[in-house]
């Protein structure tokens, strides 16, 4: 774990309290023991030692070569980018994809979300990852507010829309772990017209069904 820890240093990054999901290279693990004097391993388990030993830090494998999101702005601007994720909770210990729409409203459609360049048109994002979406699985009946379709609405008040600090749970069959991601900003939840989530609470009310096929 060391030796795998010590080859990283250099692209991995304290994730910060808010989320900062476009860190500049001075805040990597080695920038920072090299500023701090020490050894990056020190300053690595200083990190993961904040909040009750539950802090984590963020590792770009892709598309942050450059040390920045730029080329994720570009492939979501792109008319064959698909905004979402498929691991389907394949790593589940490792990311939590529950988040990414979320982080989609707050960092690239809020005012001042992304700091480090240009976001998006809130209403692009909304149709990217709603209509968009929707008609490319041939869920024709929603993803637009219209007549006769099915009312799924978010009512999001898009000043306090955010990701919260992940957290490692273990409530999994056998006391698995998985990382999970909270957040603001959701005023009303409604799925089929029935409101399920309100100020961030869950009413208990379940009307969604399993889909199958195209419709």
């Amino acid at each position: 774990m060391n030796a795998l820890a010590q080859g990283m240093v250099d692209r991995t990054y304290p994730l910060g309290t808010p989320v900062d999901y476009e860190p500049t290279a001075d805040r990597t693990i080695a920038a920072l023991a090299r500023a701090q004097g020490r050894d990056p391993l020190e300053v690595l388990y200083d990190v993961y030692a904040e909040h009750d030993a539950g802090n984590m830090t963020m590792v770009p494998f892709f598309n942050y070569s450059n040390g920045d999101q730029d080329a994720v702005r570009e492939m979501l601007q792109h008319p064959a980018g698909v905004a979402g994720l498929s691991d389907g909770g394949a790593h589940c210990a490792m990311i939590c994809d529950a988040s990414y729409p979320t982080y989609l409203l707050s960092f690239w459609a809020k005012e001042g979300g992304r700091t480090r360049g240009p976001g998006l048109p809130l209403e692009y994002v909304v149709k990217k990852q709603a209509f968009d979406t929707a008609q490319l699985y041939g869920l024709t009946d929603r993803g637009v507010i219209a007549e006769g379709k099915k009312a799924d609405i978010n009512v999001i008040d898009m000043t306090r829309i955010d990701v919260g600090r992940p957290y490692m749970a273990y409530d999994l069959p056998a006391d698995a772990k998985r990382l999970l991601q909270g957040s603001t900003g959701y005023v009303n939840t409604i799925v089929s017209g029935v409101v399920t989530r309100r100020d961030g609470v869950d009413t208990g009310a379940r009307p969604g069904r399993l889909v199958r096929g195209r419709r």
